[in-house]
């Protein structure tokens, strides 16, 4: 990597520190616990320490908007009808935001769309603590604040190469990844806590609060403008165009996007756990039972983060995409095949492990098998699969779930996950042959 893109706070170059890992982390326990390395770099330090908070407080808010929608309308199908809502500007301006990160510096577009994700955390307060009761109003803000997000996360990620060396890529994946699973477990556990206590509008206003600490965190970045002259064009749609004929380009990159839509639209069965909780896990109790369920997959991704030391340092990243991908369908089957809860529960945590694994290694062959100057785009388009495959898979497996049944839908579509997967590694081997 060009020693340009490896900045660190202080201005210096991000290279080693000497160590490569087989001093003190190479014995004992140390080695199987998380590779901190990047976190040895202080601009990308306080990225990740603010990450901390804000993945907390963006739960809260994921949690009270749909509570506050439903209990204005009493019915869960305007709770459904929000989150499309929320699609469209997030697709739209996701894409659009890795036109524009790639031209023009990231840390100001980061400082622009963070200050419009805290006001817009106000006004879900302002709403809330005057009694508005618009459902409307909240759909409005919501896709205000999907938006916001769209623009603000290829840029983010983006800056991620520009903080850390090439061979800290996976670690750095991983501890942002850990902090990311930690809020969507904690989040709604620390909501279901506040909400009889303070109430909906308090928890919009701990978010806002939160998201103060990233605009200073952003403030304290080094710029990270455009590397090239050529990357100091115009965000419009033709450079958005560019970025799909990249990826056309580029086949390591198409398949490891591929990868994960075979993964979440085939193999994410989360639109039948209410079902599984109140048919096949009756017994154990259906809040119980719908609670662990939600709840395996990000505990699962938490593990495998605390123990990212057991492959972060892995070269080989298109493998380990395969390999995770493979584990995460193997899981869901097993999912599909027991009644057992407690069995059930340990299938999902396996599978929160490999999508961990996934997570980290797809997120390093985008940052280092694109160019910077395509990095933003690279990234816009990440997010949307990420976001866009699971509400797929959403329709696809209660279509399913309805007409075939639900262990059978779950079953099939984590079959379907790993006999894909090993075709995909078959037919084009330059995914699996990938490495840095």
């Amino acid at each position: 990597m060009d020693t340009s893109e490896s900045t660190t706070g202080n201005g210096t170059a991000a290279q080693g520190d000497g160590q490569d890992g087989t001093g003190e982390r190479g014995r004992g326990w140390r080695r199987w616990a998380m590779d901190t390395r990047p976190l040895r770099r202080p601009a990308y330090r306080r990225l990740w320490s603010s990450t901390i908070v804000t993945s907390v407080g963006s739960q809260l808010t994921a949690v009270a908007v749909p509570k506050q929608i439903y209990d204005i309308t009493g019915s869960s199908a305007w709770v459904g009808y929000a989150s499309l809502a929320g699609l469209l500007p997030l697709v739209l301006f996701a894409l659009w935001g890795g036109a524009i990160a790639d031209s023009m510096d990231r840390r100001r577009l980061l400082l622009l769309t963070n200050s419009g994700l805290a006001v817009t955390s106000v006004l879900f307060w302002v709403q809330a603590a005057i009694g508005l009761d618009s459902v409307f109003v909240l759909m409005a803000l919501l896709a205000l604040q999907q938006a916001f997000f769209g623009l603000n996360s290829p840029a983010r990620n983006a800056s991620i190469a520009r903080l850390v060396p090439a061979d800290e890529l996976p670690a750095a994946n991983a501890l942002g990844s850990t902090v990311m699973q930690t809020g969507l477990v904690a989040g709604p556990l620390l909501a279901g806590v506040l909400i009889p206590v303070i109430g909906l509008s308090e928890l919009y206003l701990i978010d806002a609060v939160a998201l103060c600490v990233t605009v200073w965190a952003v403030v304290r970045l080094p710029a990270l403008p455009p590397l090239t002259t050529a990357a100091k064009s115009s965000a419009g749609w033709q450079a958005i165009a560019e970025g799909f004929r990249y990826i056309s380009l580029h086949k390591v990159l198409l398949l490891s996007f591929l990868a994960d839509i075979i993964a979440m639209v085939l193999g994410m069965p989360r639109a039948l756990f209410p079902q599984l909780a109140a048919r096949t896990y009756a017994s154990y109790g259906e809040g119980l039972a719908l609670g662990l369920l939600f709840a395996a997959i990000p505990i699962g991704a938490v593990l495998g983060g605390l123990l990212s030391g057991t492959f972060s340092r892995a070269r080989r990243h298109g493998l380990m995409v395969i390999a995770s991908v493979i584990a995460w369908g193997a899981a869901v089957t097993g999912l599909g095949l027991t009644t057992n809860l407690w069995v059930a529960v340990a299938f999902l945590a396996a599978a929160g492990v490999a999508d961990m694994v996934s997570m980290v290694f797809r997120g390093a062959i985008l940052l280092s098998a694109a160019t910077d100057e395509m990095r933003g785009r690279m990234q816009g388009v990440f997010t949307v699969v990420v976001a866009g495959g699971p509400r797929l898979a959403d329709v696809l497996h209660g279509t399913v779930g309805s007409a075939l049944g639900v262990r059978t839908a779950i079953a099939g579509g984590g079959l379907l996950v790993v006999l894909a997967t090993l075709g995909l590694a078959v037919v084009t081997p330059a995914l699996r042959d990938y490495r840095i």
